[in-house]
């Protein structure tokens, strides 16, 4: 048993090269790009006011909720993808194969739960966006921003499913490295017999 979670044996150097090149990592700073795209679309530009008005509200229909919603999201998915970054690069270090399937199980859970997040907030953009009226905005600012946000909630619903989906193929190598453990312990014969 070589590798489990495509990491090497516990105690391991750590290789950059072959970290980044692995696949689950690479959707993680798609994640981690996407979810800096988006709030900061929304942080920036955002916010409009007409030319007679001086409070500035969101472009999504005026629905502060919307520009809440994405520079919230967006801002823990942020920290998110950098807290498992870190746990991918600690990974290799866990010599228990409990702790290995903790850390997978957190992270299907984690994974799967961004994924519905960025599906809801696909939405709800794409909705409030879709019913925004013209006048709300007559210089036409932030448009661009608005439909960033959109386009890229809609991307980090695939990059989080496809990490839920990678993260459920560790689990059944951590899970198989956990049964082949209880099966064949490594018996020593005692030396008193």
């Amino acid at each position: 048993m070589e590798q489990v979670y495509g990491a090497g044996k516990a105690g391991g150097t750590f290789d950059p090269i072959t970290f980044f090149q692995q696949p689950q990592i690479i959707l993680r700073i798609l994640s981690w790009i996407f979810s800096i795209v988006i709030f900061g679309c929304i942080a920036n530009e955002g916010y409009v006011n007409r030319p007679d008005e001086v409070e500035e509200y969101c472009i999504f229909n005026r629905n502060q909720n919307a520009c809440n919603y994405a520079v919230g999201m967006g801002s823990l998915a942020f920290l998110c993808c950098a807290a498992f970054m870190a746990l991918d690069v600690y990974f290799p270090q866990i010599s228990s194969v409990k702790d290995r399937k903790k850390a997978v199980l957190a992270d299907i859970g984690v994974s799967a739960f961004w994924s519905f997040v960025w599906f809801v907030g696909f939405c709800f953009l794409a909705n409030q966006w879709q019913v925004a009226k013209p006048e709300d905005n007559p210089l036409k600012e932030g448009g661009d921003a608005a439909r960033a946000a959109i386009t890229f909630a809609f991307f980090s619903i695939f990059t989080w499913g496809v990490l839920t989906f990678l993260a459920l193929e560790r689990l059944k190598k951590v899970s198989f490295e956990e049964e082949y453990n209880k099966l064949f312990t490594p018996h020593t014969p005692s030396p008193f017999v």
